[in-house]
């Protein structure tokens, strides 16, 4: 099958010529590798589009409220300080935007949220220093003459629990308060339904253990996010001192 070259350009771009030519052309699809491979990118590029409105509803959701209650600034910062690292690493490994595209687009996101959370706390003085010490480590970061290739992997290998880590205070905040505050369900669904397509595309088209692994915790984390806004849906929480003037 030949197509216009108007077509086949974007597709081969995406899969690649060798795919292409298996998949489209010869109609073989018992190619099992080349349809992982095609299935990988479709998910890859879905994911980073996802990616790129995945926290808009939280925006949206704390904006139109006038409120942030029930979001951790902590998880927020934690996150973005280790998708910081994981985007520098990637840039630096040279790996495929499809496979970490997302990362771009949540950290900003994540800067976003986190300067509304602050804002909304009366702390906005603190919005300018917080965004240049981020932009300061991204800069170090993309040095190799100040963070060589071999502490740059090491500083992969922390954002694993520095990731899981920026869960634990938004899980705990969300079992503490027996409710989800202003938690966006869409942000909290397509979050874990993102981390669990991207096991499936790391483990296709990256020979990288500790990505893999960093991906399948998360998705792990995610998921318990997930269970939290089905278990307190339609809860406001409540204050502790309000709750003992109750009893």
């Amino acid at each position: 099958m030949n197509l216009p070259s108007f077509i086949r350009q974007p597709i081969t771009a995406v899969i690649g010529d060798t795919c292409y030519t298996s998949l489209i052309e010869d109609l073989n699809y018992t190619d099992v590798d080349c349809i992982k491979y095609t299935v990988s990118k479709g998910l890859g590029l879905g994911i980073v589009l996802g990616g790129s409105i995945v926290k808009v509803p939280q925006i949206m959701t704390i904006v139109s409220h006038g409120s942030a209650e029930g979001l951790s600034l902590l998880s927020y910062l934690i996150e973005t300080l280790s998708y910081t690292i994981t985007l520098a690493y990637n840039l630096r490994q040279d790996n495929p935007f499809s496979t970490f595209g997302e990362i771009l687009f949540i950290t900003l996101q994540n800067i976003i949220i986190a300067s509304l959370i602050l804002s909304y706390s009366k702390k906005s003085l603190v919005v300018l220093p917080v965004l240049a010490l981020i932009g300061t480590v991204f800069y170090g970061l993309q040095q190799p003459h100040l963070v060589p290739a071999s502490a740059m992997a090491s500083l992969y290998a922390a954002t694993i629990p520095l990731s899981l880590a920026s869960k634990v205070p938004q899980i705990w905040t969300n079992f503490k308060n027996k409710s989800t505050g202003q938690l966006s369900v869409f942000t909290v669904m397509n979050y874990f339904l993102g981390s669990a397509a991207r096991v499936f595309t790391t483990w296709t088209e990256l020979d990288d253990p500790l990505m893999l692994l960093g991906t399948l915790l998360a998705s792990g984390l995610n998921l318990l996010l997930v269970l939290q806004v089905f278990l307190y849906w339609g809860k406001s929480s409540v204050p502790a001192s309000s709750a003992k003037k109750s009893e």
